[in-house]
């Protein structure tokens, strides 16, 4: 345990300093590609870094903050885009808190003299709906421990759960915290995906948010660009939308091989390849139609939320198994559960024994 913190530790100080690094350099490098061409060795060092990592919680979220977030954000702000260049006079704790966190800046509402106030973006949940996931997550931990007496497929929806619900609570804290030390205002990162009501429900309003925030000016914008010319505005989403899954499963198989050092079986940039295609069908639907006709709700949901799982026991899982995800991850839960024990367990004896000496 100590050993792992120990390298988590370095490997963070080493993000720092490589952010302040980026910081500085902007100030006397103007926008462009010599700019460009000073982050690449940050960039790439990012990409190496969660290698140095042996925990599977640590590392999937270093790989994730840093190889992909940090990374796609330090190539929007080469060229004077993205979140760390809409305050030029940011300052440096800030901008290392934007560059490699998953927290999104939210834009306060204009208000007219005379006129109401809009109401409070959706998103934001209260204390008791993460106090109840926390309590979820400690059950589905539980449960997974006896997943020898479960069917394999039910294990897998578990699993399914326990994604959504340690990436809810995770990334909330993260934004919490970044809330009380910078006084931001955040976006939320999920909006109740188990209520979507289609593939672009799910992934473009739902889902981890940030990344598809920071995926859209990275990718699906440049596409989008080059298509509009090639077959005219109407269909130019379609291949801008593959061409954006198709990333994002290529930065998840990064993640896995920071998780496994497995070599890639490429079922993970299958399964983004797979709802890309998907929803440019169910896009070139909806033109078509011209949005005249849907699915009921109390159809379109649970027709979505069967194709995200079945698809993910499909093609996400096999992989993340492969290296042992699921096993790893619950190990680490009880080694740190017996940490917090001895801890409280030796602070409650020093306790007891000053008590017992004093006269």
């Amino acid at each position: 345990m100590e050993g792992k913190m120990k390298n988590f530790g370095m490997v963070w100080v080493s993000v720092i300093l490589s952010l302040c690094y980026c910081y500085t350099t902007s100030k006397v490098i103007r926008s462009g590609k010599i700019r460009f061409a000073a982050f690449l060795p940050v960039i790439s060092l990012f990409l190496w870094l969660p290698v140095n990592l042996s925990s599977v919680n640590l590392t999937g979220m270093t790989s994730f903050f840093i190889a992909w977030l940090a990374n796609f954000k330090l190539l929007l702000f080469a060229f004077n885009q993205g979140p760390l260049s809409a305050d030029p006079s940011i300052s440096l704790p800030r901008f290392i808190a934007v560059a490699c966190l998953p927290i999104k800046i939210q834009e306060p509402p204009l208000v007219t003299v005379g006129e109401p106030t809009s109401p409070p973006r959706e998103g934001h949940k209260s204390p008791l709906n993460y106090t109840t996931k926390v309590l979820l997550l400690a059950l589905l931990t539980r449960a997974c421990d006896y997943g020898d007496i479960f069917h394999p497929k039910f294990i897998l929806i578990l699993y399914c759960l326990h994604i959504y619900f340690s990436l809810d609570v995770g990334l909330a804290m993260v934004a919490a915290v970044a809330r009380n030390l910078f006084g931001m205002e955040l976006e939320p990162q999920f909006n109740d995906p188990h209520l979507s009501t289609s593939l672009q429900d799910f992934w473009g309003r739902r889902w981890n948010l940030m990344v598809t925030s920071i995926l859209r000016p990275t990718v699906y914008e440049p596409i989008l660009s080059v298509a509009t010319r090639v077959t005219g505005r109407r269909w130019a989403p379609l291949p801008a939308v593959f061409g954006t899954f198709t990333v994002s499963g290529l930065m998840h198989e990064i993640i896995l091989y920071h998780l496994g050092r497995l070599r890639p079986s490429w079922e993970m940039t299958w399964f983004f390849m797979l709802h890309g295609m998907s929803l440019m069908v169910e896009v070139g639907i909806k033109k078509i139609c011209k949005n005249r006709w849907r699915f009921p709700i109390f159809v379109s949901t649970p027709l979505t939320i069967a194709f995200v799982v079945v698809t993910s026991m499909w093609l996400f899982f096999p992989p993340m198994l492969r290296c042992k995800w699921d096993i790893r991850t619950l190990e680490e839960y009880a080694a740190v559960y017996a940490f917090a024990k001895d801890i409280i367990a030796r602070a409650l004896t020093s306790k007891i024994l000053d008590g017992a000496s004093a006269p």
